[in-house]
Order: C-alpha cells, then sequence, then structure tokens
C-alpha cells in the first residue's frame, strides 16, 4: 500500500511541478537539512489550503503527511489529497488520532519522510499558534530529526476561503536545521521534555517565518491573539533571515 501511494505522488507531482513553476515564483531555501535517506519529520507552519500542494512539489523524495479526515468529504480533494500521500486524521482525538500517529511511526521505521502540521489546523489570522506535542512524540519514538519548515507567501496566494489560488506571485519555503530528541537523563518528566521539544520547534518556525507568535492553541472558529511577540516585518514575506539562509537559495 505504502509503495502504491509512493508511485502514485511520483505521478502527481511530476505532473504538479511544471505547472505550479509556471504560475508562482517559488524560492526554496535550506533544501540542504532535508536528509536524502533515512527518516525524517516535516514541521511546517499553515496558513493555506494550498501549502499541502506546495511542499510535496518542491521536495526531492516523496512525503506522506496527515490531513483532516474532511478532506475525503470532499469530491475536489477525496482522490487528490491521498495520492499525495496524505494519511486522514480524525482531528476529534482519541483512537482515530492514535492511529494515524502509529501509521506515522510505521512509515518513519521504515525510514520515509513524513510531515506533520503543528499547530493541528490551518491559522486563518496569520499567526503561529501554539504547536501540539504529536511532532516530539514521533520524533522521540523512531529518533527521527524534526525538520522546522517555513512557507511563506501562499496566505496572498489563497487566502482564507478563497476556493481558488492567485496565480503570478511569489512564494518561499525555507527548510530549518534539525531538532533531535533530547538526552532522556536530561529531561526526566515526558511530558515536559515533548513540551519543550515543541516550544523549540514553532519558535524555530517563527524564526523562518517572521510571523507573530500566539500562545494558544489554533481552533476551527475565531482565533484571537491572547500573548502575542511582536516583530516588525510582514508576516507573508518577512525580510527576517534565519541560520538557514545562509545556504545558496535554489528555485524549483
Amino acid at each position: 500500500m505504502a509503495t502504491d501511494k509512493g508511485q502514485l505522488q511520483k505521478i502527481a507531482v511530476s505532473v504538479m511541478r511544471p505547472v505550479f513553476k509556471a504560475c508562482w515564483r517559488i524560492n526554496v531555501v535550506g533544501l540542504g537539512n532535508i536528509p536524502t535517506d533515512g527518516p525524517a519529520i516535516l514541521a511546517p507552519n499553515h496558513t493555506s489550503v494550498i501549502d499541502s500542494f506546495f511542499l510535496p512539489t518542491v521536495l526531492p523524495r516523496c512525503i506522506t503527511f496527515v490531513g483532516k479526515a474532511e478532506y475525503l468529504d470532499d469530491w475536489k480533494t477525496r482522490k487528490l489529497f491521498p495520492a499525495l500521500g496524505m494519511i486522514p486524521i480524525d482531528r476529534s482525538g482519541g483512537d482515530s488520532s492514535q492511529r494515524a500517529l502509529d501509521a506515522a511511526a510505521d512509515l518513519l521505521e521504515r525510514g520515509q519522510l513524513f510531515g506533520i502540521y503543528p499547530e493541528g489546523t490551518r491559522s486563518r489570522t496569520g499567526f503561529l499558534h501554539k504547536g501540539h506535542t504529536g511532532a516530539a512524540r514521533l520524533s522521540v519514538s523512531t529518533g527521527a530529526p524534526i525538520i522546522p519548515v517555513g512557507i511563506l507567501g501562499t496566505r496572498r496566494i489563497q487566502p482564507p476561503e478563497a476556493s481558488c489560488p492567485r496565480p503570478f506571485l511569489p512564494a518561499e519555503i525555507r527548510f530549518g536545521r534539525p531538532i533531535r530528541p533530547p538526552d532522556s537523563d536530561r529531561v526526566s518528566d515526558s511530558r515536559l521534555r515533548l513540551r519543550q521539544m515543541t516550544d523549540e520547534l514553532m519558535f524555530e518556525i517563527r524564526a523562518l517565518t517572521g510571523q507573530d507568535y500566539v500562545n494558544s492553541y489554533a481552533t476551527k472558529g475565531r482565533q484571537e491573539a491572547t500573548t502575542t511577540l511582536q516583530t516588525t516585518v510582514d508576516p507573508e514575506m518577512p525580510v527576517r533571515r534565519s541560520s538557514a539562509d545562509v545556504l545558496r537559495p535554489a528555485a524549483i
């Protein structure tokens, strides 16, 4: 089944890549932080539905990622998202969420790339929200590094509730340096260990994107900035540069 999905993704990406290259100016930074083989967890910010299309098209390897189960209810995405490697996850939690993480752990154990949005849902406000600990749990249980990813410009390309993306706008995808599980004897409380890793991940993503950070979980409804760390840059295309930017940008 995994091989079949991988082959479908290769076909889908081979079709999408030239289309995306023609429609948008996509710049990629820090691609060298993606391992050429072996497992890794990619953890991007998420401000637009088109993020899930941009990320696979710029990667040199196939990636499997989690997406909300509701995508399978929509005829437009019912076939496409699974072809791109999506594992549906029930965001109500419980056994369904755990099964998705178990499937992700199995993929990582087999040396594959896995993607997860640590905020759990799209940010309707454009702020970066507090992260859930799923990526950290997978990293600790499998030993796979977490790669912070900053996706910029997609909120302008396809704003919240927009049915179609706008062509000919710039976007940039930045891959940060890997985050690895801390030594177990340094953090005795497992919950604290997962929270520390997740907070480190979110602040690395913030360094890549320049987004304002909100110390509360994103929700499907109204999102309010309760505790915001102010920055002075546009969160869509910030001029702030991170450590990943010392690498030579590579356009796809």
